[in-house]
């Protein structure tokens, strides 16, 4: 289980007892104020713990739906504009509007702690929106597996988020033309 140095206070009492437990092999740091009771925590529980209020979008989040088996290089997370500037080369941040930015954010579990990522919904309105800037095999792809699971999918909320977000009429089209 993951925990902050906060949460390694309020367990173990004061920084005495916490470096008693690293040394007792009870307790692993893993990066500066992450601890774990155990040796390995995957990057992705480590990522959206440093930053709880980003959301998980773009490869980051196909990979977690399993709609590529391609393993992004960087972990894409989105903020608000005015957020301040993620400084960690493994995240590659994304900027979007104060409305905007948490249409369609739902709270997932993922090894034992909760994190924030687009539904897959607005992750469908994602990739058509950004489809000239994806790798045509990539976006192919994710939009084939898109057209297999379309039935699962909410459409009226899918146009509503199209609706919401600039570039309307341009994803509009082509969510008619290549997804329906």
């Amino acid at each position: 289980m993951l925990l902050t140095y906060s949460e390694c206070k309020e367990k173990y009492g004061n920084d005495y007892q916490i470096k008693k437990q690293l040394r007792e092999k009870k307790l692993f740091f893993l990066e500066k104020g992450i601890y774990s009771d155990k040796s390995y925590e995957p990057e992705l529980s480590i990522i959206t713990m440093k930053y709880p209020k980003a959301v998980v979008t773009l490869n980051t989040a196909f990979y977690f739906y399993n709609l590529t088996d391609t393993i992004p290089d960087k972990y894409y997370l989105m903020t608000e504009k005015k957020a301040a500037k993620i400084r960690d080369n493994r995240v590659l941040q994304i900027y979007e509007n104060g409305v905007e930015a948490y249409l369609g954010v739902i709270e997932t579990e993922y090894n034992g702690r909760d994190f924030r990522i687009f539904n897959r919904e607005r992750m469908l309105v994602e990739l058509l929106r950004n489809k000239n800037k994806l790798p045509f095999d990539y976006y192919k792809e994710i939009l084939l597996n898109y057209r297999k699971i379309i039935h699962e999918l909410d459409i009226p909320e899918i146009q509503d988020y199209i609706y919401a977000l600039p570039k309307s009429r341009m994803t509009m089209e082509i969510l008619q033309l290549e997804v329906l």
